[in-house]
């Protein structure tokens, strides 16, 4: 499928174009207990096991408080942005617990790396923008995607599922998914059956699915707004949908009449990325780790032809090369070259991501990546990228605009980033993040 830009896109088998007046088809992506989930990667004796992942937990160490928890360890009060004391009452570590304490109220404690986990979140990220050309990532473990362009209701649950099973599979960790044809519904969605849910709420089904849902589990939110509405006896979705409109301005403001509308199932704000991108890449891993040079760099071919065609299509010129290499099991390698001057050379980004990939040779390699970085955009495109609908694969865009979960109660791991990347000297190859 080829649009008016000249942008292509995979639809599903079967599927006919949509009218230009369609619905919309929004996709909420949310990792369940993502810190947890990937030190389970990590480890694997942790899966099925009670996981808190924090600081302070150390003798000796100052008070610190819980990052994530695992489901199980919930069950047992835990829960995230928690006193680690409180933690550790509730379930002691299995590493230091008395002997009298069963074992399965004990639980592994984790400290935070952020370094790793912004790694796996970057695969995870991979596979959302190679399957929605819109992809708005809200932080380092939740994004939206508009899937309008790749689906159409009958069958959107078979692409929401495909993106759910890609991440299991070639990442290791687990996501829900709600979609929804709006973006505070498709997060209502996502939250309705966690963990590892899939819920898909098509238009004509909208109000029916959020009317007896406590009003607190609407988009924006939180304890304090759900306690003062639950004073004026709104206690459901459907009592907020019902409730005067007028009065609710007057008691809340705007946000009282936006969240009116949102209980309503109305939000017509778009899926857009946060600001300009500041990398393009693209990943892929090999079925199994391979040794041999060329089927190696084959893919760095493939994958930098791919990233020059991105760039290319955005209007973009780029002063910085890099490649990934991932050794079994997840040992990054990433090497990267700075240019002179800003370029758009397919040739040179391919002769220079082999030239890199060169030192992974003989190496064993799960999967490799071509990156380009350090964007400048022509005048004409900066005009248009304003609201910018692409999305690259490279890492999350920072931007000066509120988060949309802001009203909500967000967890550590929800509102965390990631540490970001640091500059190169010109013409060295080095190891950073990618």
């Amino acid at each position: 499928m080829v649009d008016s830009d000249g942008h292509t896109g995979e639809r599903l088998p079967g599927v006919a174009p949509d009218p230009e007046d369609a619905e919309r088809i929004v996709c909420h992506v949310d990792m369940d207990c993502f810190y947890a989930g990937c030190e389970r990667l990590r480890e694997p004796k942790l899966r099925g096991e009670p996981v808190i992942v924090g600081m302070g937990y150390e003798a000796g160490d100052d008070g610190g408080a819980v990052a994530t928890a695992s489901y199980e360890a919930r069950a047992f009060g835990v829960e995230s942005a928690q006193a680690i004391t409180t933690a550790l009452d509730r379930m002691p570590r299995r590493a230091t617990a008395a002997d009298s304490t069963p074992v399965e109220e004990t639980a592994y404690y984790r400290p935070v790396d952020l370094d790793y986990y912004s790694e796996v979140a970057s695969e995870v990220k991979a596979i959302l923008h190679d399957c929605a050309d819109v992809v708005r990532e809200v932080s380092i473990d939740e994004a939206y995607l508009d899937i309008t362009d790749r689906t159409a209701w009958p069958v959107a649950e078979g692409l929401a599922r495909h993106i759910k099973q890609r991440i299991e599979r070639e990442v290791g960790v687990v996501a829900s998914v709600g979609v929804a044809p709006n973006m505070s519904a498709a997060k209502v969605a996502s939250d309705h059956d966690k963990p590892n849910g899939l819920v898909v709420v098509e238009p004509d089904e909208l109000r029916q699915f959020l009317a007896p849902l406590p009003v607190e589990e609407i988009h924006g939110i939180g304890p304090v707004t759900a306690r003062k509405l639950r004073g004026e006896g709104i206690e459901t979705a459907g009592d907020l949908a019902a409730a005067d409109r007028v009065d609710l301005g007057d008691r809340f403001g705007s946000r009282g009449r936006e969240l009116h509308d949102r209980a309503r199932g109305i939000d017509d704000r778009p899926v857009t990325p946060r600001g300009l991108p500041k990398s393009f890449s693209r990943e892929s891993a090999f079925g199994d780790p391979v040794s041999e040079p060329e089927p190696k760099r084959e893919q760095v071919r493939t994958l930098a032809q791919a990233v020059a065609d991105r760039a290319q299509r955005e209007g973009a010129l780029y002063r910085t090369i890099g490649i990934k290499a991932v050794e079994p099991p997840f040992e990054v390698n990433t090497r990267e070259r700075s240019l002179p001057g800003p370029v758009d050379d397919p040739e040179l980004l391919e002769a220079t991501a082999m030239e890199l990939l060169a030192e992974f040779e003989d190496a064993r390699v799960r999967k490799v990546g071509v990156r380009v970085s350090n964007l400048e955009f022509t005048e004409r495109e900066q005009a248009n990228l304003d609201s910018w609908g692409g999305g690259g694969t490279g890492a999350s865009v920072s931007s000066d605009e509120p988060d949309d979960s802001a009203t909500n109660d967000a967890t550590a791991d929800e509102r965390d980033t990631g540490p970001p990347t640091g500059p190169t000297r010109r013409g060295q190859s080095s190891l950073t993040d990618f």
